[in-house]
Formats: structure tokens, C-alpha cells, sequence
């Protein structure tokens, strides 16, 4: 896969000030992402907020970063939940000729074993058409799937091909790269320990801060998989305040805040997420500033 090597990032979904979904503004976020080096898109993971979406709305996003895309990037959709018969009713039933892979997560709320998490990915892994990525982030499911459980199903099914790895436990990630069969892929979900992780032996990141910022995180990414890692580490250095600065107030409400000042979208997100306050809205603007100095100086 490697398709999945590099930088993802995990598209939000933009709405207007009456929170219906902006498709002009998610065009505009889909090009931004193209035309900085990002390599591939997730549509309908958790920075999407698509919990708060219907499935009329879900069907028009996944057309139309279809349609902007233009078969230029490889996609990835969310496909993950709860209710196993349900996910893999939906990997049966749904059009997924437009996609790469799937990016499903692992149970949240119901707090299942490592053999329930197991078993659930067993019969996702025989119901999805498409090589899945696990999705591992136990601060939104309540449990952590173990990294005994990641390689056991790696190497019992062929199509679970990588893991996003969430769980911002560095120790954690060096065992699944220490462990994992030879072609599977451990991709950082954590932005701030995606660098150590690419460095350890990572494939990269599906991120939210490289939305904002795709040309310079996928530098860093590109750096640290070329093993030039003081250039790398000076980017990372530059973008770890923003990192901090989007998940102050949770997320998607700081990188959206990043996408209103850059002109790409209104900073709306729905209940019972609230928009950033004003005071973060200025630090952020102050960190744009000095990312984009970094970068004219650099000619990134």
C-alpha cells in the first residue's frame, strides 16, 4: 500500500453560518490540500464530525470530494462504529469504487475485550472489499486495542493492511513497529509524535494540523522518511505550537478557526462542539504569521 505512505490528512466537513455543509468551502480545502503536497485525503473520520451528520449529508460530502478530487489523490473513507452488523452492512451495500482503502475505528463506548476487538475486525476485514486501516484512538472509544491484538490481525487477515495509531503513546508505537509483519503500515494519528514514530520506522500520518498547514507538515514528513532529520525536527519544532494551539479547544474547532483565517471556511462546528474562543482565535493568528515568516525564509 503504498499508496499510504506520507502524509493524509482528515478532512473536516465545513458548514455555513445556518450549519448546513459547505461544499464550496470543502472544494476549496480539498485543492488547498492538493496543490501543498498532502498524498492522500480521509473522508468521514472523527475531525469530519460525523457523528452530527445525516446520511443524506455523508453522501453529499463523500460526492463531493469525489468530484473535486478528480481521481488525483488516493482516498480513504471512514467506515467504522458500535454495531458490527452495521459497519459491515455498510461495507457490503455502499459504492466504494472511488476509494483506496477504508479507515475503520475501533468500537467505541460498548469497551469490548481484545478478542471482542478482534472479532469485530474479523468479520469487517470479510465484509470490506477495500485493504482496511485500523484505527486505533482509546481518548474518544474507551479502550485501547492492544498492540498484541494490531499484529494478530495483521497477520491473520491480508487485507488489514495498517494501523492509524492514536492512542499518543510513544512506547506503544515503537512495539507495533517492532512487532508488525514486514508490508504493514503504522501511521501516526497523533500529530505531535508523528515525527518519532516516522523516524522509528512509520509510514507517515493521517493528521488534522497538515490540513492547515499541508505544505509544511508534509515536509517534515518527506524529511523524516528521507532520514534528513535536523531539517525535519526544525520543521516540527516550527508546527508543534500549533498543534497544541488546535486541540486546545478541541477538535475540529481549532483547525477550523486556521481554515477561517486563511479564507477557506467559516469556523462553524456543530453542537455539542462550540467555535473557538476569541482569545485562541488570536494566538492562532499570531502562530499563522510566524509559520508562514518560517516558511517565505525556507521558500517551502
Amino acid at each position: 500500500m503504498q499508496q499510504l505512505i506520507g502524509t493524509g490528512v482528515a478532512l473536516v466537513t465545513p458548514f455555513k453560518t445556518d450549519f448546513s455543509v459547505d461544499t464550496e468551502a470543502l472544494t476549496l480545502i480539498v485543492n488547498y490540500q492538493i496543490d501543498n503536497g498532502i498524498d492522500y485525503l480521509v473522508v468521514l473520520g472523527t475531525t469530519a464530525e460525523s457523528a452530527t451528520l445525516t446520511s443524506e449529508e455523508k453522501e453529499l460530502v463523500i460526492k463531493t470530494v469525489v468530484d473535486a478530487n478528480q481521481s488525483r489523490l488516493p482516498l480513504v473513507l471512514g467506515v467504522g462504529g458500535n454495531n458490527t452488523t452495521a459497519v459491515c452492512g455498510e461495507l457490503k451495500s455502499r459504492d466504494l469504487s472511488a476509494f483506496t482503502a477504508v479507515l475503520s475505528v475501533s468500537p467505541y463506548y460498548n469497551k469490548p475485550t481484545q478478542e471482542g476487538i478482534y472479532q469485530h475486525f474479523k468479520a469487517v476485514s470479510q465484509a470490506s472489499p477495500l485493504p482496511i486501516i485500523l484505527y486505533n484512538v482509546p481518548g474518544r472509544t474507551a479502550s485501547n486495542m492492544l498492540p498484541s491484538t494490531v499484529i494478530r490481525l495483521a497477520n491473520d487477515f491480508d487485507n488489514i493492511v495498517a494501523i492509524k495509531e492514536a492512542a499518543g503513546d510513544i512506547v506503544q508505537a515503537m512495539k507495533l513497529l517492532r512487532d508488525k509483519p514486514k508490508d504493514f503500515l503504522v501511521i501516526s494519528g497523533d500529530d505531535m509524535i508523528t515525527l518519532p514514530m516516522v523516524l522509528a520506522g512509520g509510514a507517515g500520518v493521517i493528521s488534522v494540523i497538515a490540513e492547515g498547514f499541508p505544505k509544511e507538515f508534509s515536509q517534515m514528513v518527506r524529511l523524516g522518511l528521507e532520514r534528513k532529520v535536523d531539517q525535519a525536527f526544525e520543521i516540527h519544532n516550527l508546527v508543534s505550537e500549533a498543534i497544541d494551539l488546535i486541540f486546545e479547544e478541541g477538535n475540529p474547532a481549532g483547525i477550523k478557526e486556521v481554515f477561517r483565517q486563511l479564507q477557506l471556511a467559516e469556523n462553524c462546528v456543530r453542537l455539542p462542539l462550540i467555535h473557538a474562543s476569541e482569545n485562541l482565535a488570536q494566538k492562532i493568528a499570531a502562530n499563522i504569521k510566524k509559520i508562514n515568516n518560517f516558511s517565505r525564509e525556507k521558500a517551502l
